[in-house]
């Protein structure tokens, strides 16, 4: 898998329960997975969270290859937040912190690699338009949402690009070659994301505030 689309997977049509259930359900189901382990704060609940996640993704067609290929970056985030515990003598931490860190994610890898973008985004649309009691377009923070899961895999997936690029090198120890081209990359991503918007008038017609 690209490691741009790694973190949040690529959603797939398949015949498994769980893309037949309506998206304001899995993103209820998304929370009940993430949120729990937070405030309960045991290992018995990151447990739990993990179990729930991953066997409604197994149950619904996707294997367990496809459903744990989170990137390199994201492994390598939880096993040094485990040896910190460790390293703390705070065993039960160890399982924890990371843990809650993995359901998370896979909770969100229940929307995404079940449901298509463009569904999740009106899904979300529709239930924020309370918001417009107060004066806030639904729609404008929608696209917030939306480019936030467009630019974490991306901007992670360039690190991985610019790491690859360096090991071709044989200069993969060099910070300078990993991250001076992660973050041009960056900037040119920026760039053109906000080009792609004015381009099409979003900042004026999306104003956060909703009009009357």
């Amino acid at each position: 898998m690209n490691a741009h689309t790694s973190l949040f997977g690529t959603f797939e049509p398949g015949p498994g329960w769980l893309f037949r259930v309506p998206v304001g359900w899995k993103y209820a189901l998304m929370l009940a997975v993430a949120l729990p382990p937070l405030f309960i704060w045991q290992w018995w609940a990151t447990l739990a969270a993990l179990s729930l996640a991953v066997g409604c993704l197994a149950t619904s067609g996707i294997g367990l290859r496809r459903i744990f290929s989170l990137g390199w970056y994201l492994w390598a985030l939880l096993a040094v937040m485990a040896v910190y515990q460790l390293t703390a003598t705070l065993f039960e931490d160890a399982f924890i912190s990371p843990g809650n860190v993995l359901a998370a994610v896979l909770g969100a890898r229940i929307l995404t690699l079940t449901s298509s973008t463009p569904d999740l985004m009106d899904a979300l649309s529709t239930a924020l338009r309370p918001l417009r009691l107060v004066r806030v377009n639904p729609d404008a923070v929608t696209l917030m949402v939306a480019l936030m899961v467009r630019s974490i895999p991306y901007l992670a997936g360039s690190l991985q690009d610019a790491r690859d690029a360096a090991r071709a090198r044989c200069s993969e120890r060099n910070p300078v070659f990993l991250l001076t081209p992660a973050v041009v990359g960056s900037v040119a991503y920026a760039q053109r994301t906000g080009e792609a918007l004015h381009a099409r008038g979003l900042p004026e017609e999306l104003d956060v505030t909703a009009d009357d």
